[in-house]
């Protein structure tokens, strides 16, 4: 009779295989773009080359604000994350995941805001903000994420939208599917 295999090691065996997919999907990014762009014999104008980067900018800030709100700060205020919690493990995990898509979809935005100027100048002042965000998804998955953690997500979150709106480039919560979460 086969042994059964405890569920720990089943969980720590999915958020392995879901870092690893999360983190070979994030290398592919705009590396690839200079060949594409190279094929077609006519290039953008400036003004349509920063349209495109206030769009890029409000999709990307987007999915990253939906995923922290749906996945992070929904749950928590909800108690999802306290010890004995109706399926708190999944809750972290989910949050887990939640926290290293939006935390990598902040640094694509904050990319994308430096191809417009007026974006980019309302941006660079919270890049610190969004490094900060780089261990939390850890301490997510961890459960050792408290109420100071949360409100600092939230707060970059926030800031970014705001300055978004103040450069003409509103940002709406658009919440990512659970695949793209994982890649």
């Amino acid at each position: 009779m086969p042994r059964s295999v405890p569920l720990r090691r089943l969980l720590v065996a999915l958020l392995l295989s879901c870092t690893v997919l999360v983190g070979a999907t994030a290398c592919g990014g705009d590396g690839d773009s200079g060949a594409s762009s190279s094929a077609s014999p006519t290039g953008t104008s400036s003004a349509q080359a920063q349209k495109f980067a206030k769009t890029r900018f409000v999709t990307n800030a987007g999915l990253a604000a939906g995923a922290t709100y749906q996945w992070v700060v929904k749950p928590y205020r909800a108690g999802k994350f306290k010890k004995g919690a109706d399926g708190r493990t999944f809750a972290l995990v989910k949050a887990g995941l939640a926290g290293g898509f939006a935390y990598n979809r902040l640094k694509a935005a904050s990319d994308n805001a430096k191809g417009d100027p007026l974006l980019s100048k309302a941006v660079a002042p919270l890049t610190a903000g969004i490094a900060s965000l780089k261990g939390l998804a850890t301490k997510l998955r961890k459960g050792e994420a408290g109420e100071g953690d949360i409100g600092a997500f939230e707060s970059v979150i926030n800031s970014i939208k705001g300055a978004g709106k103040s450069a003409g480039a509103e940002v709406k919560d658009k919440v990512p599917s659970t695949s793209q979460l994982g890649g």
